[in-house]
């Protein structure tokens, strides 16, 4: 029930997969809203402080599910032609990678005048890497581009899952919501 087997994932697993997905969406939705508040808005200093306290929590919730794979072995995968396998091992790998790059962008967008990162007031992250030209505008739009690169591959990978269910009718979704298909 909370490991996996080889048939599914198990209720961490799933946990973890979802609130991690959730939360890069929102933190998409919260980025592309926050910057274009103007001064006199409201929410002009709060939201930056609740994006960059979230992808902090993010940052260690993708921590704890790469642990969590690393001692949890993944279910086997469904069968399937050898070149949407290996596609599938590059996307994964590329939705693994891509939320550290887009947090490392971001921290370095936050740190770039050399203060520490806040995270809701509970502790500080130290700026390490500060005071190169234009740090913090190189930064940014490295993080926008590797923010829509993951969203849009997310996108990618949410309507494969739908293909394996409609149209090949696998247990792949099924599996990643903590099922087992009936037809296994």
């Amino acid at each position: 029930m909370w490991r996996n087997t080889e048939e599914t994932y198990g209720l961490i697993a799933v946990l973890l997969h979802w609130l991690v997905a959730a939360v890069v969406i929102g933190l998409f939705a919260l980025g592309l809203w926050m910057v274009e508040l103007t001064y006199y808005d409201t929410w002009y200093r709060r939201a930056p402080d609740l994006h960059k306290g979230v992808g902090v929590m993010l940052l260690l919730a993708l921590l704890l599910r790469v642990g969590w794979r690393l001692i949890n072995p993944m279910p086997r995968p469904e069968p399937g032609p050898p070149l949407e396998q290996r596609i599938a091992v590059l996307m994964h790998a590329l939705l693994y990678l891509l939320p550290f790059l887009v947090i490392a962008s971001g921290y370095l967008i936050s740190t770039a005048d050399g203060r520490p990162l806040d995270v809701f007031g509970l502790f500080s992250i130290p700026a390490t890497l500060t005071g190169l030209p234009s740090q913090a505008d190189l930064a940014g739009d490295i993080h926008l581009v590797l923010a829509i690169a993951l969203v849009s591959l997310a996108g990618v990978h949410a309507l494969a899952a739908l293909k394996h269910h409609f149209i090949d009718r696998d247990a792949t979704l099924l599996r990643m919501l903590g099922r087992r298909s009936a037809r296994s």
